[in-house]
């Protein structure tokens, strides 16, 4: 890689790229996936038994995708003690985050005796959905946590959680294990948009939920996509982002380290560096050859960095930053003289991490603030999933008499004039009968 000097042209056409990287839907994928939406809607467990058998473990049947609580024990004891410690660790970091999002039903009342309000409602089951990576071999349980337990401090009754199994039909037992420590109910071997579809219009064995959230690929995300009119859901993600702002005080090696934590997830992962020094910019691309040889997912991080890994050389860091809000990204970190002077004119990112000591990995795992983020540009509309994901609102309305009779000619007037007679004479008829 070789950076980008602040050439106007070239930046705006390579940043006319980036901000194009959607989730791209290969016509064949869109096909295939409504296909097996369809069957597990008309077919049910059958269906969604035998996508697993094909993809991932030929001895599942509608028995044993069920994870039973002996699975659950025998998992406790493939675990050892310092793992157990750092969940709880990492529980307590992300219960104490989220639980500032609580929101509360409240009333107001006026003088006319109106009784107003909004009254907050967790939805009844959620579908958590866990990647297992190929064959269930790379299992995230930090995604078990992001997403459970925003879930359960919503005040979710049920969280039914879904994930591939391994070929010989075994799931991780550190999944299971923090699947089990942060309440999740129900947990099924199963993976891919036929899981999607099975949460979204039920099985004979996996229940039908309310919402479904967390990450997965692109079969994934379009399930999603295409059954959200049927279930809420939390966004449609597409390949993990990072978008760096350095200037002459940053440590290459660590932004580098940084661009390569994101690059190892997909091929398809952008990683971004903006920088107002050229020398750092080229000792960091130095370092990206140099770091990518020493990694166990070399291949797909290779990939990444030189099809969607692009280093910025720009004047200032007003450039910076115009360049960065432009963007969106998913993950934004400052690594940066004073980065606290310059958060107030970031406007657009899902997750910001600021100075050298904070790493985009430990906001995936441990710092408490939630990993599913909104990706692709997304950023300037969407927010990262939260405890408000799992609720609802219902409105509250209660009119007196007095309340009633002095706006009800005001009400009638307006059903009038959009031509709902209807509307208008379900207010004239309470005074017609007084």
């Amino acid at each position: 890689m070789k950076p980008i000097v602040a050439d106007k042209y070239k930046i705006n056409a390579k940043i006319a790229g980036l901000k194009a990287r959607t989730l791209a839907l290969d016509p064949n994928i869109v096909s295939e996936v409504e296909k097996i939406i369809q069957r597990v809607a008309l077919n049910g467990d059958d269906a969604v038994i035998e996508y697993s058998r094909k993809f991932d473990c030929k001895d599942i049947t509608s028995k044993n995708m069920y994870v039973t609580q002996d699975e659950i024990n025998k998992a406790k004891h493939l675990v050892d003690i310092d793992f157990i410690s750092i969940i709880n660790e990492a529980i307590a970091n992300i219960v104490s985050f989220h639980e500032k999002q609580i929101q509360k039903s409240w009333f107001t009342t006026r003088d006319d005796g109106t009784i107003l309000g909004q009254m907050v409602r967790p939805v009844e089951k959620a579908g958590l959905y866990v990647p297992g990576g190929i064959k269930g071999e790379t299992p995230l349980i930090s995604s078990v946590l992001m997403n459970a337990l925003p879930a359960g401090i919503a005040g979710v009754k049920e969280l039914i959680m879904v994930t591939p199994p391994k070929s010989d039909g075994s799931l991780d037992p550190h999944l299971l294990v923090t699947a089990d420590m942060v309440g999740v109910n129900k947990i099924f071997k199963a993976g891919s948009a036929w899981a999607v579809a099975a949460m979204a219009y039920g099985t004979e064995t996996i229940p039908k939920v309310d919402i479904i959230v967390g990450p997965g690929n692109i079969y994934v995300a379009y399930a999603k996509q295409v059954v959200s009119g049927m279930v809420r859901i939390d966004m449609v993600a597409g390949p993990s982002e990072i978008l760096i702002l350095a200037d002459e005080t940053a440590n290459p090696v660590h932004i580098a380290a940084d661009m390569l934590s994101q690059a190892e997830h997909d091929p398809a992962a952008a990683a971004i560096l903006i920088c107002t020094d050229s020398e750092i910019a080229n000792e960091t691309c130095i370092e990206l050859d140099k770091q990518i040889q020493r990694l166990p997912r070399k291949d797909i991080a290779e990939k990444s960095i030189n099809t969607n890994g692009v280093v910025f050389i720009v004047k200032n860091l007003d450039d910076a930053v115009e360049i960065a809000n432009d963007i969106a990204p998913e993950h934004l970190e400052l690594l940066l003289k004073s980065p606290w002077d310059l958060l107030a004119q970031i406007r657009n990112a899902g997750a910001i991490f600021i100075g050298d000591n904070s790493p985009e990995s430990v906001g995936d795992y441990f710092a408490g603030p939630n990993h599913v983020l909104p990706t692709a540009g997304t950023a300037r509309f969407s927010s990262a999933l939260g405890v408000e994901n799992f609720i609802k609102k219902s409105s509250i309305i209660s009119y007196s008499q007095k309340a009633l009779k002095k706006d009800g000619d005001k009400i009638m007037k307006m059903a009038r004039i959009e031509g709902l007679e209807a509307h208008a004479r379900s207010v004239e008829t309470r005074f017609s009968d007084k």
